[in-house]
């Protein structure tokens, strides 16, 4: 059965791959990413594809406008893969205070989500994407009121990411499933270029596992989990995603902050 699904992040690295490997196999994809220009190359890139959504996803105004374009434009969205993500910036502190890691890398999936939540099917997939670098959340630094460097930025979004996918589950058990994914440590992809000066690891390692969480039988009943591509199994996130109240404190402080929006 064709799906329709829209890949956040997708004009380049995995998510442009995933694209590629999903309209292959003849499925309906819809491509995001922060300019036309880039969408243009990657929709000729990736051949038949159904949609193009442009927005800076540091701005959650933009968010809301893809957001409100994605559903006027579609009545079903089967996945949701929330792929994209920062490491470095040129500007990590936004014009607000608040570090870009954490708005383009929680805050932003999180509002995209819910708003299109209302055209994603009981069985639909939503799939964010972890990391293997995860670490307990500075509820300050979220806040924009304390500087991070960029790894310790990135592995405590990645947390907070993996946190929502667990505590989002827990109050929705007639779906949609979401899961949280670690594609692969050091794949190909600009950002590994960029944060760590290695080539990396074959890019389909990442692809394909995007592709199989978003179709393959072994995702269908698995919401809240946490899937470990580097050991090819489902495993346990961080512990402190399953700290009670580090998870209750993290979730509310996505909510306050995604609830600021205008």
């Amino acid at each position: 059965m064709t799906k329709t699904i829209l890949i956040t992040g997708s004009t380049d690295g995995i998510g442009l791959l995933t694209a590629k490997k999903l309209v292959a196999a003849g499925h309906t994809v819809l491509l995001h990413g922060r300019s036309m220009d880039k969408l243009d190359r990657a929709a000729q890139d990736v051949g038949d594809v159904a949609g193009t959504f442009a927005a800076d996803l540091s701005d959650m105004s933009a968010v809301r406008q893809m957001a409100e374009a994605i559903l006027s434009a579609h009545d079903r969205l089967d996945v949701l893969i929330n792929n994209a993500g920062v490491l470095k910036a040129p500007k990590t502190v936004l014009p607000d205070g608040q570090d870009i890691r954490f708005v383009v890398n929680v805050l932003a999936p999180y509002l995209l989500t819910e708003m299109v939540l209302p055209i994603i099917p009981s069985d639909g997939r939503i799939i964010n994407l972890s990391s293997a670098a995860q670490a307990p959340v500075n509820l300050a630094a979220m806040h924009g009121g304390v500087r991070l460097a960029d790894m310790d930025a990135y592995a405590q979004s990645k947390l907070a990411l993996t946190i929502w996918t667990r505590e989002w589950t827990k109050t929705r058990s007639d779906g949609p499933i979401m899961v949280a994914v670690n594609p692969g440590a050091l794949l190909a992809s600009k950002m590994v270029k960029d944060g760590f000066g290695v080539a990396g690891n074959d890019l389909s390692i990442g692809a394909d596992i995007l592709v199989d969480a978003a179709l393959g039988d072994r995702f269908a009943d698995v919401s809240g989990a946490y899937f470990d591509n580097d050991s090819g199994a489902f495993a346990n996130p961080h512990a402190a995603a399953q700290d009670p109240r580090h998870a209750a404190d993290v979730m509310n402080t996505i909510k306050e902050l995604v609830s600021n929006v205008n």
